[in-house]
């Protein structure tokens, strides 16, 4: 500890090391309800009617629908007023809301609070431009490489922490727990992060430039509309098994079984997976390219939904865990290492804000289009729609992607 204390405030080491543990702290948080998200769902009711797929779906999609709206516009403002500011909002805000989310009433209470964390959280996006702003574009891979380990360590605690949490003490205590843990995330990037002064200053030299214009620049940079194009695509076939996870699983287990906690389970084996590949693809990828992960990270996660489209057995369905979840580690930070290399430094907000916005659109539009496929087709159907969406994310990585020795090698090569 004493140790980390005396890295030089504005390092870029320095923030690194705490954004990596507070994105690590947000991600428990935020993961812990995923498990049981259609079994809490389901024990609300609904004031309205529909089915629990239905309501799952939109618990899901409403938070991706309302941060793909406010994304863009939070980057574009930490650009100007600070990037530790967005992350502190990101943190304190999801806080109280998760806090909230653990006294609703019903679905539609339910569904609503979602909404508002969209609008005002997003720690990903905000960790991201802050890292990517300290950070050597040359280390770019590294950076965002050990940033995703700390996302997927917290993914991969979190549902373990909240399925177990739902099926002990009931599906109330895990949001107050993962408020006081995104508080904790808060505290920590308050106290221990700071952004260099001259940032400041040129930030605020440049809030005259338009929101439109800046968005404008950022899209006209080459790379950059196919990398979030690999993104949304990549979005939507993670995103549309998701609200009939836990229900899928409930099929191949015996009636008695924890459901909930098997669902934490394989959650979080994939996000293990994901922690151990993350930091080594992205060092790969510094050397041989971020194209060639984010292409062989979409074969490798396509092939796993595929196979889980036909599995039967729950002891296989979580070893296919392994791999769909070696391969997000490149699908995540893949993406983000080629967008740092593709745009120029002190546009990290409103590169990441965009970027954001995306992976939100996707989440949006995934989960209710599982739903509708699930019950047309049955959940393995869902499955197989996810591997479809990554073979075309394949595709398009493949044949559109820029092969430009910027994207390929250290900006300092």
């Amino acid at each position: 500890m004493r140790r980390f204390l005396h890295i030089a405030p504005d390092s870029w080491q320095r923030t690194l090391a705490v954004m990596f543990v507070a994105q690590m702290i947000a991600a428990i948080g935020f993961s812990a309800m995923f498990p049981f998200i259609p079994l809490y769902v389901e024990a609300l009711g609904s004031q309205i009617g529909f089915s629990t797929e239905f309501w799952s779906g939109l618990v899901i999609s409403v938070q991706g629908f309302t941060m793909m709206l406010a994304a863009p516009i939070w980057g574009v403002v930490a650009d100007r007023y600070g990037r530790k500011l967005m992350a502190e909002r990101a943190m304190f805000g999801g806080a109280v809301i998760l806090f909230l989310m653990a006294f609703v009433q019903s679905a539609e209470q339910l569904v609503l609070l979602r909404g508002v964390q969209g609008l005002v959280t997003g720690t990903v996006s905000a960790s991201n431009a802050l890292v990517a702003a300290a950070a050597p574009r040359e280390r770019s891979g590294f950076a965002m490489g050990m940033l995703q380990v700390g996302l997927w360590t917290g993914i991969s605690l979190g549902p373990f922490i909240g399925g177990f949490i739902a099926d002990a003490f009931g599906f109330h205590a895990p949001f107050i727990l993962t408020g006081a843990l995104l508080a904790v995330a808060g505290v920590l990037v308050f106290l221990f992060v700071s952004e260099p002064e001259g940032e400041t200053l040129r930030r605020r030299q440049e809030r005259r430039a338009g929101l439109i214009a800046g968005w404008r620049h950022v899209l006209a940079m080459p790379g950059v509309v196919q990398t979030y194009t690999i993104r949304f695509f990549t979005g939507v076939g993670r995103s549309v098994v998701s609200p009939i996870l836990a229900l899928f699983l409930a099929t191949l287990l015996p009636v008695d079984a924890p459901v909930s906690t098997v669902a934490g389970t394989a959650t979080g084996i994939a996000s293990i997976a994901s922690t151990l590949s993350a930091i080594y693809l992205g060092q790969l990828g510094d050397r041989i390219g971020h194209r060639k992960i984010v292409i062989a990270s979409a074969l490798g996660a396509a092939v796993a939904y595929v196979l889980q489209a036909f599995i039967v057995d729950p002891w296989l369905f979580l070893a296919s865990q392994a791999l769909l979840g070696a391969a997000a580690g490149g699908l995540v930070a893949g993406p983000s290492a080629l967008l740092a290399h593709f745009t120029e430094p002190g546009e990290e907000g409103t590169v990441y804000g965009l970027d954001n916005s995306i992976v939100a659109a996707g989440r949006a539009v995934a989960p209710l289009g599982g739903a509708v496929v699930a019950e047309w087709f049955g959940y393995r159907g869902a499955f197989a729609a996810s591997g479809l969406m990554l073979f075309v994310t394949v595709a398009v990585a493949f044949w559109t992607l820029p092969r430009s020795a910027r994207a390929l090698r250290p900006a300092g090569d």
